[in-house]
């Protein structure tokens, strides 16, 4: 696998008066035939080594690095350790998730999630981009991203029997403006024009460079952004999607804050980003809330009764609908005939399901004292606009990217739909509005967190730590703000399932509707 972190076991003859080696320079040349690479041992190491090695009677297990630099010789065992835990990490704007795996077997140990605790700065990328706009800012808004990751590792640890200063490693896989403040970088220039940030390619760094209480030869190895708005978790995503090395088109999607979308092959890759997920995650609709326990993943009305069916994710009551759940809504009133095209409720169709609230009438998805908390849960004609906007966005940016390099839908051999996004999506739904493209179901394939899945395949692969390092380098983007084809699009898409029905043969046509 050759992983970012490797054990080689070592034996050396012991010192004697026809071999005067120094302690170092025997290991270091053992290691070096053993693995093939030339090796360093850096001096922050050097003590610990030596010590250590002479300890064990000169036989044992040596602990190496794998970076760019080459080949670096940490630490040295007398005995095999039952595991040797690394950290991959997807450093999200609002949730942090993180896996501890066994660097020596590839083993997934534990996994875990955790609020980001800069959200007390802000719960938007700009609100935390402002608060960082003195030297104590950012280091408060660095503080409180490490005391999360730590309450991670903490966790993680515990669960399989070791401890935080264990951890070997860790990959970190998050967007451009997340990687500055958890480097306690100042990210100002990414939301300004002409929008550069400070760093895209960074070499590994140690852990304890930025308080991280890991072992102290512990490398951090961040993935490269493309720009202010293509960060490092869309590379995680490629590789983790191995969209750069298939020989037929794919799309991969992964849908959060924003929208963000690469078109390509091993040949070449094309990518975008656009605003077509808060609604989908929680961020518009009142009632919406990320994937969770008590989230509404999945929703059904029957046509004629209009009698309501949904699923929570967990089984437990409901607390709020997270963008599956949105997905399905929406395309069950479509189906129902409760909307038109064009995404406004029909009051005549079940005037019992309504009732009015200060945005105007509300569909009443869950009675008060069927939910978590005794809230009804309600839908709104406001909520039903941002989704539509969401829906045609989300179109709209597929369509324009795929025309951008003369290609269409069916072109396609898979779209792989990242994140809780992915898992929870129906695609049939998705289609239903003119959300995804009108594709047999079987194109479409869930990958969940790709943003993780990348983090933890650099730990242990070092053919894709070489490519996640080029990956920057060979994808052309695509900036949506000013291309005038997306704005034409994005009018066109604003009903269901499209203007032209012709591109959704498979989603019905009512009576009256055009």
């Amino acid at each position: 696998m050759n992983p970012l972190v490797q054990l080689i076991s070592i034996s050396c003859q012991a010192p004697s008066l026809q071999d005067n080696s120094g302690d170092i320079d025997r290991l270091r040349r053992k290691v070096t035939e053993k693995c093939g690479k030339a090796v360093q041992v850096p001096f922050s190491s050097m003590v610990r080594v030596a010590q250590r090695f002479r300890a064990a009677g000169f036989s044992g297990y040596a602990v190496l690095n794998d970076l760019p630099q080459g080949m670096e010789l940490v630490d040295f065992l007398e005995h095999k350790p039952n595991i040797l835990p690394v950290l991959a990490l997807d450093l999200g704007t609002t949730h942090l998730e993180a896996s501890l795996l066994n660097s020596s077997t590839g083993e997934q140990l534990a996994r875990r999630d955790t609020p980001n605790g800069q959200i007390k700065f802000g719960t938007d990328i700009l609100s935390r981009i402002h608060h960082s706009s003195t030297s104590q800012g950012r280091a408060e808004l660095q503080q409180a991203v490490i005391g999360s990751i730590h309450d991670l590792a903490q966790g993680l640890s515990a669960e399989v029997g070791c401890l935080v200063a264990d951890i070997r490693a860790i990959a970190v896989s998050g967007n451009t403006t997340m990687v500055h403040l958890f480097l306690g970088l100042d990210p100002a220039s990414i939301c300004r024009e002409p929008y550069i940030p400070l760093v895209n390619w960074l070499d590994p760094c140690s852990t304890r460079d930025i308080g991280l209480d890991f072992h102290p030869a512990a490398p951090v190895w961040i993935f490269p952004s493309v720009g202010s708005y293509f960060g490092g978790d869309l590379i995680a995503g490629i590789i983790a999607a191995d969209l750069d090395s298939r020989d037929g088109l794919a799309l991969l999607i992964d849908v959060g804050t924003n929208a963000e979308v690469v078109l390509g092959n091993k040949e070449w890759l094309i990518a975008c980003a656009g605003a077509a997920g808060p609604a989908l995650e929680g961020g518009i609709a009142r009632m919406g809330m990320r994937a969770g326990p008590g989230a509404i993943e999945k929703v059904r009305i029957d046509p004629d009764s209009y009698a309501i069916d949904y699923e929570t994710i967990g089984d437990g009551k409901p607390r709020g609908l997270c963008g599956s759940g949105i997905i399905d809504l929406v395309a069950a009133f479509y189906l129902s005939q409760i909307i038109d095209i064009r995404g406004k409720f029909q009051l005549t169709r079940c005037p019992d399901y309504f009732v009015e609230t200060i945005d105007g009438p509300a569909f009443m998805l869950v009675e008060a004292q069927d939910a978590d908390g005794g809230e009804a849960i309600l839908f709104t004609q406001v909520d039903l606009d941002a989704m539509m906007r969401s829906k045609a966005a989300m179109y709209s940016i597929l369509t324009t990217l795929l025309a951008q390099v003369d290609v269409s839908f069916a072109d396609l051999d898979r779209i792989f739909v990242a994140g809780s996004f992915g898992k929870h999506i129906d695609p049939r739904q998705a289609i239903t509005l003119g959300m995804m493209p009108d594709l047999p179901l079987t194109t479409f394939q869930p990958i969940g967190n790709s943003s993780l899945a990348g983090a933890e395949a650099v730990l242990l692969d070092g053919e894709k730590r070489q490519r996640s390092q080029e990956l920057p380098g060979k994808i052309t983007y695509l900036e949506l703000n000013v291309n005038q084809e997306f704005m034409i699009r994005f009018s066109g898409c604003r009903f269901i399932p499209h203007t032209d029905p012709s591109l959704f043969p498979s989603v019905p046509q009512f009576a009256g509707e055009s």
